[in-house]
């Protein structure tokens, strides 16, 4: 990483010359520290979410941090899952462009960023669902473009099933969040 961050704006060949083993991220020109590593609990969400994106999606690619999504040269994140349907926007060392559906897990000291920057680069950006899941109050907000804005979101409890808009994709939250099966839920099979 840079040695001071006075630098009025980064930009993504700032960003290919930092150490690979820090994790960085360049929102609006602005440099944002990913460190230290994520919790436990969060890998444990993550890998669900891999798993059942790699059983359900068929037509599209997924990706899992750390992989970049380079919007322009002053906005390079890495989500913590990615979903790409157009196969010209995957290259060998970065996504370049919007992904198609974005989630983030978020934690004390990214919750802001995630709700904030990262919702505004979003949609600016037109990714067509962005997914925020708070493991810690155990509810998954679901934001869907109308007119080129995020309308007001869909929220979702860990006892309830979240349909992807965009994707032949289902996820029984309780199974990311780790927890018994909702008895209303048992009654459907």
């Amino acid at each position: 990483m840079p040695q001071a961050l006075k630098k009025e704006r980064y930009t993504y060949e700032d960003y290919i010359t930092w150490p690979d083993d820090e994790r960085w991220e360049i929102i609006n020109g602005e440099a944002y520290c990913m460190s230290p590593a994520p919790k436990i609990r969060h890998q444990r969400m993550l890998s669900k979410l891999n798993y059942e994106f790699s059983r359900q999606l068929k037509r599209c690619f997924h990706f899992i941090a750390p992989v970049d999504v380079v919007f322009d040269r002053y906005n390079i994140v890495q989500p913590d899952l990615s979903v790409v349907c157009n196969r010209k926007k995957i290259t060998e060392d970065n996504i370049h462009g919007a992904p198609d559906l974005i989630i983030e897990i978020t934690s004390q000291t990214t919750e802001l960023k995630d709700r904030r920057e990262k919702k505004n680069l979003y949609e600016r950006f037109k990714v067509k669902e962005y997914i925020i899941i708070n493991p810690e109050s155990e509810y998954v907000e679901q934001y869907i473009p109308n007119k080129g804005r995020y309308r007001a979101p869909k929220i979702y409890g860990w006892n309830e099933v979240l349909k992807s808009s965009i994707l032949p994709v289902e996820l029984n939250l309780w199974e990311i969040f780790d927890k018994k099966r909702p008895e209303n839920e048992k009654n459907r099979d």
